[in-house]
């Protein structure tokens, strides 16, 4: 017992060391001391972003214990019948991308304005857009719903793999927080309509989607995460 605690501890130290860099790396205060020191260099710095940060989660998950605590291990035919949904959270990952720039979030469309010369540095290291369409109707981040989902449906879990899922939950959810902060400021009442009317992350509104245009009082009357 004392052992799988140690485990679950070192998960949760390990993803707040990550989630202290990552959160350290994006906060605007960060980059807009890089502008004082890059200039228009910044474009680069999404790019950067991206895969420093992808090469920290890597290094951090190779440091990951392994717990031998099984919650639960599915057997046939249920271990292959769970993976339908997860099939279907991938599905809904590249329905949500129809929707979603791929390349302004890797840095790819920073370093072209960059190169054409139409970069503004006040963007800081991405141009923000909001779409309502598509998944967003019912949920404000559906990326990481259906991410969760993807990472929850799996036909064998463990202690340290649930542990894990929990912190990627958790960091998903203080992200859309602070990603939120910066829609507000940049779309005003227009995002604090959609934001009070659509659920954060978890869709439970399926029956009532966002529509563009209204007042979608129907939706904020129920109240929101």
């Amino acid at each position: 017992m004392t052992g799988s605690i140690i485990v679950v501890l070192k998960i949760l130290l390990l993803f707040a060391c990550f989630g202290f860099i990552h959160s350290f790396l994006a906060s605007n205060s960060v980059k807009k001391i890089l502008i004082e020191k890059l200039d228009g260099l910044i474009a680069f710095y999404r790019l950067f972003y991206v895969i420093f940060s992808l090469l920290v989660f890597y290094w951090i998950y190779l440091l990951l214990p392994n717990s031998h605590i099984i919650i639960y291990d599915l057997p046939y035919p249920f271990d292959f019948i769970i993976l339908i949904p997860q099939f279907l959270s991938l599905v809904g990952i590249l329905w949500t991308l129809r929707y979603f720039s791929v390349k302004e979030f890797l840095g790819v469309n920073q370093i072209l304005r960059w190169i054409n010369k139409e970069y503004n540095t006040n963007e800081l290291d991405e141009k923000l857009t909001l779409r309502i369409k598509g998944p967003y109707k019912w949920c404000r981040h559906p990326v990481y719903f259906f991410s969760i989902m993807f990472l929850a449906f799996r036909p064998e879990i463990s202690l340290s793999y649930l542990t894990l899922l929990a912190c990627i939950a958790a960091y998903f959810y203080a992200g859309s927080v602070y990603e939120e902060k910066k829609l507000i400021e940049r779309f005003g009442q227009e995002y604090i309509n959609y934001k009070n009317a659509v659920p954060r992350i978890f869709p439970y509104k399926i029956f009532y989607p966002y529509k563009p245009g209204t007042d979608n009082k129907e939706l904020a009357d129920e109240g929101n995460n």
